[in-house]
């Protein structure tokens, strides 16, 4: 048996002209919770579509849960479940009756059926809003219904594509204590976002750009390999200390943050402050700290700007 949930080898699809993804790379270990972290337009959704068996690719190798994608699509469609960002349930009928249609979906029995909707409620907290109907309850409520409702029939698999935009942080750090929960009993999870912090929550991560995968692997292990170091400076004038700054090809990017610059100065100057210090000796007074990367740096420096 393979250690991994999904395996893609060299995959690519095109839209006539335009290549959404390019040549992907991918092992997700089985169990774990895997990333996509992107912009709006990168690919991520595209790439759940080509896994799922939604899209057949242009060219390249696919294996989710043992099954050859797309040829055994429609088999692996009774072991996935599949949240996407917009609310897609039914907003006339009650919660209880949209966890029944979609257990009747998949074939359960009526004993089987019963049992799994009031496991369902109590776990998302439901139980109290299985008469109402889903129009009127709130984003979280809908939420974590939807999450409810990808999760009836116990899939081996769970695609989230951005399933927390339209949601506030309260809701979303409850969320993922959910999907923890999941993962913990063996649940494979594969979720798309544009949020930083939630892409540090994840087991594993690629950060995507134009279709392509442009870094892959733990979270912490990113961050450690970035090759910078990050000094925050507290200075008068920041922007045009960030200009003079960004005309040094030993500083890979600079940011403000609130009354600070965040500095990422390549890892061979071996003292970043000192060097600072010795090029821009108005920051000698300056208030200057070494600080712990962070995703958004790793983001930016494999991404866009970050590129040199």
């Amino acid at each position: 048996m393979t250690e991994f949930a999904i395996q893609a080898h060299n995959v690519v699809k095109k839209f006539g002209d335009f290549t959404a993804i390019e040549g992907i790379n991918l092992n997700v270990p089985k169990g774990s919770i895997y990333g996509f972290l992107g912009p709006n337009g990168c690919g991520k959704s595209t790439t759940i579509r080509v896994l799922t068996g939604l899209l057949s690719p242009t060219s390249g190798n696919v294996d989710v849960l043992g099954l050859e994608i797309p040829r055994q699509s429609e088999q692996l469609r009774l072991k996935i479940g599949y949240m996407t960002q917009k609310f897609s349930l039914y907003d006339d009928l009650t919660v209880r009756e949209n966890l029944q249609f979609i257990g009747q979906i998949f074939g359960m029995s009526n004993t089987l059926l019963a049992q799994r909707i009031e496991e369902q409620l109590g776990t998302y907290g439901l139980e109290q809003l299985r008469n109402q109907r889903v129009s009127g309850m709130s984003g979280g409520q809908k939420q974590r219904l939807s999450l409810a409702a990808a999760t009836m029939h116990a899939p081996e698999l769970l695609f989230l594509d951005e399933p927390t935009s339209a949601v506030d942080p309260e809701n979303r750090r409850e969320f993922w204590e959910q999907l923890f929960d999941l993962s913990d009993k063996g649940t494979t999870i594969l979720i798309t976002t544009h949020y930083m912090d939630e892409a540090e929550r994840c087991h594993r991560l690629a950060i995507m750009e134009s279709g392509l995968i442009r870094a892959d692997g733990e979270p912490e292990r990113l961050m450690a390999e970035m090759g910078v170091n990050i000094v925050e400076v507290k200075a008068p004038n920041l922007r045009q200390l960030k200009s003079k700054l960004l005309s040094h090809s030993e500083v890979r990017s600079a940011a403000q943050i609130g009354i600070r610059l965040r500095v990422l100065i390549r890892d061979h100057v071996a003292n970043p402050t000192q060097w600072l210090i010795s090029h821009f000796p108005e920051l000698e007074r300056a208030e200057m700290n070494l600080a712990r990367p962070s995703l958004e740096d790793v983001f930016v420096t494999v991404t866009g700007e970050g590129r040199q």
